[in-house]
């Protein structure tokens, strides 16, 4: 595996080795003994998700506060996405600083987001199918939505026309009155 910084403390592009040839193709989606020796991180993954969107779905920007922080490996395994991710750590020099790469199943790119990060992906091709592994589960009552579009973000997404967001997301908070992380 290949692993690359992507300008935010915490969040790293890693491109697996693939093998292919005329059957088809084969790589490991995960090894938990080649992350630690590449990342020097320790990870215990405790729950997978799997989301089917359509063109111009745009879903986030999602995080979970402490004690139920989630760190999260994504990749998309059908389709692509262009996927984001906000540092929300008061304490960083890269607080309120945003990445974006684009996922697909034709380049098998995941990317790293550590916990205190919001996260969120808009949907590019006709559909797409994103998975992620968590390393906390799901906890309603500290989940938290920051608006896509705030100017004060500025994040430059690839869209064409008004994305579809559910009410939810469009109920999101400003960035700047956000629960954050210390």
């Amino acid at each position: 595996m290949k692993l690359t910084a992507l300008g935010l403390p915490g969040i790293m592009l890693i491109e697996p080795r693939v093998f292919g040839d005329e059957r088809g193709f084969f790589f490991e989606s995960w090894n938990r003994a080649a992350f630690r020796v590449a990342t020097g991180l320790e990870l215990e993954f405790v729950q997978d998700s799997h989301s089917r969107s359509r063109r111009g779905v745009l879903r986030g920007l999602h995080y979970q506060l402490p004690p139920k922080a989630q760190g999260k490996l994504v990749r998309v395994i059908a389709g692509e996405v262009f996927d984001v991710a906000v540092d929300l750590r008061r304490s960083s020099p890269t607080f309120g600083r945003w990445v974006g790469n684009l996922l697909s199943a034709e380049n098998k790119h995941q990317i790293w987001i550590a916990p205190g990060f919001a996260h969120g992906f808009l949907t590019l091709s006709e559909s797409a199918e994103f998975v992620y592994k968590a390393t906390d589960n799901y906890a309603p009552e500290l989940e938290r939505c920051i608006r896509w579009d705030d100017p004060a973000l500025g994040i430059k997404w690839p869209l064409d026309g008004a994305p579809l967001v559910s009410e939810k997301d469009r109920a999101g908070v400003a960035f700047g009155a956000a629960e954050c992380f210390a």
